[in-house]
């Protein structure tokens, strides 16, 4: 009995971690912009087959909602992944899902280079230069490490982020403990004035 009371403890504690540390990393290196245009960067995940990946689908879901209420003035919507091979690239999966199975009929850019994230954030760089709010939609540890690149590349640029919707409570609530793991594991290259919340 105390065996599984106390795993069964184990595991709400490791729930509870793994919720609060992509909570916070949703929204560090993000400030409060208000109004004006808008982009939504979704970054692509490793897609070598002909659709969208669960993971991707899920990245563009979370790029969707992270749409202004109000259309922010015509809120672009830019997929970022380049092509694994000789495959489709990634940027071109994600605008197919979000056009055919999502209905999404906003704007669209593609950015169908990229093979790693700072080359992701290097080569959308000039779709962003004219937008007055930029947000990265992504898991929170792979979208904080996206804008702690463009805060390195383009720290003027870096003060226009802000949150997407790429958290949310109770999603993916089972594997957020392996998504803190991992998350801890490729954000350790981060200085610490990347890794804190903005008071």
């Amino acid at each position: 009995m105390r065996r599984s009371t106390g795993l069964a403890m184990a595991g709400v504690a490791a729930l509870a971690w793994g919720e609060w540390l992509n909570w916070r990393w949703s929204r560090i290196l993000v400030g409060r912009n208000e109004g004006g245009s808008e982009a939504v960067v979704v970054l692509g995940y490793r897609n070598p087959q002909a659709t969208a990946n669960v993971i991707n689908r899920w990245r563009v879901r979370a790029g969707i909602r992270s749409i202004a209420a109000d259309g922010a003035r015509g809120t672009c919507v830019i997929f970022s992944g380049g092509a694994p091979g000789r495959g489709v690239a990634e940027a071109q999966l994600m605008a197919d899902y979000a056009k055919s199975v999502l209905g999404f009929d906003g704007r669209v850019l593609l950015e169908d280079q990229s093979a790693t994230r700072w080359e992701n954030i290097t080569n959308v760089i000039p779709l962003l230069e004219d937008v007055d709010r930029i947000k990265i939609a992504s898991q929170p540890a792979h979208a904080l490490k996206a804008r702690a690149y463009l805060r390195r590349q383009r720290p003027d640029l870096a003060a226009r982020l802000v949150r997407a919707d790429d958290y949310r409570p109770g999603e993916w609530v089972v594997v957020k403990p392996l998504l803190a793991l991992y998350g801890l594991w490729t954000l350790r290259g981060l200085r610490a004035d990347e890794r804190r919340v903005a008071r």
